[in-house]
């Protein structure tokens, strides 16, 4: 779901247009890792947790993301960070969107289908962040973690993000989530992909001037919605 910071809008600027990204960023970002599930050659931190959880138990892994995302956003309570509709929408959209698109999806068998589904939702997952991060509703509950830990504790989003996301990868990893060349080829490329697709989907100005981007490095604080 860090998150670079938000890009300064408005509040009712655009916003027909901003509700639309921040629902189809999300519901595009639930593909983009069913995706990755489908490839089966490593996924994004987070979704390693995910799915070691839903190896675990009867539920799917859309619906372990759900309850995931919930337990994170309860911890923003101690560290007082404020959600928005962005960030409620952040727990459900994308874990349904999930399960729904790996119920249309079949099973991906040898490397030749399975390489162009780990490229295909790497850079949906690109895209899918630059639109709802551009939409301007909010961190996604993981990203608020980062974020509010960086506050707390006065160490880096860099180191929060590392730390918290080694904790993940390894829990997942113990539980059956999958690691592989996926999860180290989107490590490498998400920032990049997103920084692009944040421009690509900034919201445009009410007059002259230049268009409002992000200007951190989504590289160092972009998570997963």
């Amino acid at each position: 779901m860090s998150e670079p910071p938000s890009p300064t809008v408005p509040p009712n600027r655009g916003l027909p247009r901003r509700l639309a990204q921040l629902y189809a960023g999300l519901a595009l970002y639930g593909a983009s890792s069913a995706l990755l599930v489908r490839a089966g050659l490593g996924l994004e931190p987070w979704n390693v947790l995910h799915q070691g959880i839903a190896e675990l138990s009867d539920l799917t892994i859309g619906v372990v993301s759900i309850i995931v995302g919930a337990a994170v956003l309860l911890l923003w309570i101690p560290l007082r960070q404020r959600p928005g509709l962005g960030t409620v929408s952040n727990v459900f959209v994308v874990g349904l969107a999930m399960d729904g698109t790996l119920a249309l999806l079949p099973e991906a068998h040898g490397l030749a289908v399975r390489v162009p589904l780990l490229v295909a939702g790497i850079l949906l997952n690109g895209a899918a962040t630059g639109l709802y991060i551009a939409a301007s509703f909010g961190a996604g509950p993981r990203d608020g973690l980062m974020t509010g830990l960086h506050r707390r504790t006065g160490r880096s989003i860099r180191l929060m993000r590392t730390a918290v996301e080694i904790t993940v990868v390894a829990t997942g990893f113990a539980l059956g989530g999958t690691i592989g060349v996926g999860t180290l080829l989107y490590a490498l490329s998400i920032g990049p992909l997103a920084q692009l697709f944040l421009r690509v989907f900034a919201v445009p100005p009410a007059s002259g001037g230049s268009t409002v981007v992000a200007t951190g490095s989504p590289r160092g604080a972009i998570l997963r919605p």
